[in-house]
């Protein structure tokens, strides 16, 4: 016989059993870790619509009364009408909030 140099079955199976316990720890702290994003991109958009907001104020003399209002006069974007995370916005008397119950 030969002396083949190469790894055995029990030598790939620990390899591939290393290999699924990093990443059954690594993907919990990945999908925590999007959330806490897309909560941070959410409240990032939910200053830059209160600029645009005070824009309007300060072109229209009034505070627009959805956020539709800012998409067709040009203010927003048409897909610009949701947080990352998917939450509605609404605006009250020229102040922006996130929507409560929408997921």
């Amino acid at each position: 016989m030969k002396n083949e140099k190469g790894f055995t079955l029990i030598e790939m199976l620990i390899v591939l059993l290393v290999i699924s316990i990093l990443l059954l720890i690594t993907i919990p702290n990945i999908t925590k870790h999007n959330d806490n994003i897309n909560n941070k991109g959410c409240e990032a958009f939910v200053k830059m619509v209160q600029s645009q907001v005070q824009a309007y104020e300060i072109e229209h003399k009034a505070y627009p009364q959805t956020v539709n209002d800012l998409i067709s006069k040009g203010y927003l974007n048409p897909k610009e009408d949701k947080c990352p995370n998917g939450k509605d916005i609404t605006i009250t008397n020229g102040v922006v909030a996130v929507k409560d119950g929408s997921s």
